[in-house]
């Protein structure tokens, strides 16, 4: 899904200095970062990995890296929960295309010191299957060749899998896959042609996923996003259907397109304590979506690519560095919150603020609805929101992702226009949504959704504090307001909270 979902999506984004390189054998490096009061360190675990074992735990099998297929054929051979020893070199699998490892329930594969498993342009997967309880440590996955939107590592979203300590760089598609109660953490995903990691499982939901510690970098090699448009399908990480995420102390930084992006029926996230970092699109999008925990993230000098290109081409939608688009919270379904709360955030010389979206005519059933044949999490049955029960209530309300309950408060937004190099319309906070006109038995058309976004959804900033030529704008793009007709009726925004229009710092 892309942004409003309801224009074309624009030209192909050109690369700026800070986003990612476009070979897939060259990770992208930050540049630079501006000195940022109360940044967050960073898991630089790229360059300083964790010191892999140096000699094979007791009675693990030891796989030999001058053995073309050794890996593969030694864990067909041994019994669930057998730990393999990767030793030193670079590991091969059999030259085709489907030729990769198949674990076994609880299997242990940790790699020696400069232990890589190499798929030499030729093979799509390293490891897949459905065993359970898999884990994975201290080895480099590179040069697979996944298609797009299949994942390298746990390719069929197994269960219970640990991934730690690895280097899965330099692949076509996602990195890896994600299943329930997966655990990554302290892994360099660098480079990969479509995502870091890929959290989606074709048959059922995700639930109890830890991405923690993790460097995120230079993702999207392939620019998926020229290739087909508007097709929503990259990002640092993408999230699907996941209930119940904690994604903490990651360093998500210079991936082509958005950071992090939760996208349908996710639920239950806690984002905190990351640094997200010149991004070429969003930091971080929540779209069609329920409750969530953003809080004590350093969000710095992202979106600069794409918000500067829809500007360019004069686009007046508020393109957000953190971008919630039909979600909320909702009681009824079962979260550690319900609502979505965003406090004690550093967001520093981003391409704008935080944007509230609502498009009036994506809901269940509805042509506009990108999330093809999804409805909400409060029905079922997607052809139950059709005319005549759709303008009544339950189905009103229920047949909608609704932007709602968004609670943001405590931030520090800074802007330097000098820093990102901008004049205009990279400045602005925003709660909006378009004019309904589509289908047209649409229940919401004209101007309802915009209205009960902007001043019925209990969607509040407050007490926050702000540096720089900040604007805001609510109800639908033409409203652009200064810091005191946003805090007037009828907006009655950021109670509480301060402006310095001097330069941001």
């Amino acid at each position: 899904m892309r942004w409003r979902n309801w224009a074309a999506p624009g030209a192909a984004l050109a690369l700026l200095a800070s986003g990612c390189v476009g070979t897939p054998d060259t990770p992208a490096e930050p540049t630079t970062a501006p000195a940022v009061p109360g940044a967050r360190t960073v898991a630089r675990v790229c360059a300083e990995p964790a010191a892999a074992p140096v000699k094979a735990p007791a009675g693990a099998v030891t796989v030999d890296p001058a053995k073309t297929g050794d890996l593969a054929a030694k864990t067909k051979k041994n019994p669930p929960h057998t730990t393999f020893w990767l030793r030193p070199g670079k590991h091969r699998l059999k030259p085709d295309r489907y030729a990769q490892v198949i674990p076994k329930k609880g299997n242990r594969y940790l790699g020696a010191p400069g232990a890589v498993l190499d798929g030499r342009r030729t093979n799509q997967y390293a490891f897949g299957g459905s065993a359970r309880d898999v884990t994975i440590r201290h080895l480099t996955v590179q040069r697979f060749v996944a298609p797009p939107d299949e994942g390298v590592v746990n390719h069929d979203s197994a269960d219970g899998w640990v991934i730690e300590h690895a280097r899965i760089q330099h692949n076509s598609g996602a990195g890896l896959m994600a299943g329930d109660r997966q655990r990554v953490r302290a892994n360099c995903l660098r480079g990969n042609g479509q995502y870091g990691m890929n959290a989606y499982k074709a048959t059922g939901r995700i639930s109890d996923l830890v991405v923690e510690g993790n460097e995120i970098v230079g993702n999207n090699t392939g620019d998926w996003e020229r290739r087909r448009k508007g097709c929503g399908c990259t990002g640092g990480v993408k999230f699907w259907a996941v209930d119940g995420a904690d994604v903490r102390g990651n360093w998500v930084h210079d991936n082509r397109g958005t950071g992090l992006w939760a996208d349908t029926n996710n639920n239950d996230f806690r984002i905190e304590d990351n640094v997200l970092e010149a991004n070429d699109g969003a930091a971080l999008i929540y779209e069609t979506s329920y409750n969530a925990v953003i809080r004590k993230n350093t969000i710095r000098r992202n979106n600069w690519v794409e918000g500067r290109t829809y500007a360019d081409r004069g686009d007046t939608f508020p393109f957000g560095t953190l971008y919630v688009s039909e979600s909320g919270g909702e009681p009824r379904v079962r979260a550690r919150t319900d609502k979505i709360e965003i406090y004690r955030n550093l967001l520093a010389d981003n391409w704008s603020g935080i944007t509230l979206w609502e498009n009036a005519d994506r809901f269940c059933n509805s042509p506009a609805n990108t999330s093809s044949g999804d409805c909400t999490l409060l029905v079922k049955k997607t052809d139950r929101c059709a005319r005549p029960a759709i303008a009544t209530a339950p189905l009103y309300a229920d047949c909608r992702w609704k932007t709602q309950r968004v609670d943001i408060h405590h931030n520090r937004f800074t802007l330097d226009k000098s820093v990102v190099k901008c004049t205009h319309k990279c400045d602005r906070m925003a709660v909006l949504a378009n004019y309904g006109t589509y289908p047209s038995w649409s229940p919401y058309q004209g101007e309802r959704v915009a209205e009960a976004i902007t001043r019925k959804q209990h969607n509040r900033w407050h007490d926050n504090a702000y540096l720089g030529a900040w604007t805001f704008v609510a109800h639908d793009p033409s409203r652009v307001l200064d810091f005191g007709q946003w805090q007037a009726a009828p907006y009655r925004q950021d109670a509480g909270s301060t402006l310095d229009q001097r330069t941001g710092g």
